[in-house]
């Protein structure tokens, strides 16, 4: 038997929840893309963040993150795993899982670095629109390894820019 929304209310937190997500999306879309623009979407104009080697204001976070992605790393990727999204009014509090790897080259051998941890976040709701307010990065572990180039001749590559494929519609 399907269950039916009690209150409007239900369906509100169900369709707050998902926005929230939805700008999680666009955050790891927008640092493995490399896209400044959506990734100063994602933040409210005076939002805080401390990703550890960085803590300040978001608006200074999104051009000191692209300058890194572009001259450290040749790729990244986010994986957002357990998200717990709390909705309070217009303010919600967050704690979504991440797994992140990081590929750079050092004394020229390519090395992967594995990061798992949290993002706790507190987003708001202004204008309508669900952003991050503040974020604070949490890191559970991580390692780095060599890297063995395979093959990858045949494959189609990603890549860090609105060339991507993800772009094309």
């Amino acid at each position: 038997m399907a269950s039916e929304f009690k209150t409007e209310g239900d369906l509100r937190l169900l369709l707050d929840k998902q926005e929230i997500h939805e700008v999680m999306m666009r955050y790891c879309r927008a640092v493995d893309r490399v896209d400044e623009e959506l990734l100063s979407s994602v933040y409210h104009p005076d939002a805080l963040d401390n990703h550890g080697l960085f803590n300040g204001k978001a608006s200074d976070f999104v051009p000191w993150c692209i300058k890194q992605l572009r001259e450290a790393y040749t790729a990244t990727q986010h994986f957002i795993g357990n998200e717990l999204i709390e909705v309070d009014g217009d303010r919600a509090y967050c704690e979504f899982y991440f797994v992140a790897y990081h590929r750079y080259e050092r004394k020229g051998e390519p090395r992967h670095m594995t990061a798992g941890g949290r993002y706790v976040d507190r987003f708001e709701r202004r204008a309508g629109q669900w952003k991050i307010a503040e974020r604070t990065v949490v890191v559970d572990w991580q390692r780095v390894d060599r890297v063995h180039e395979p093959d990858a001749s045949q494959l189609t590559l990603g890549l860090r820019s609105r060339q991507d494929l993800a772009y094309r519609r």
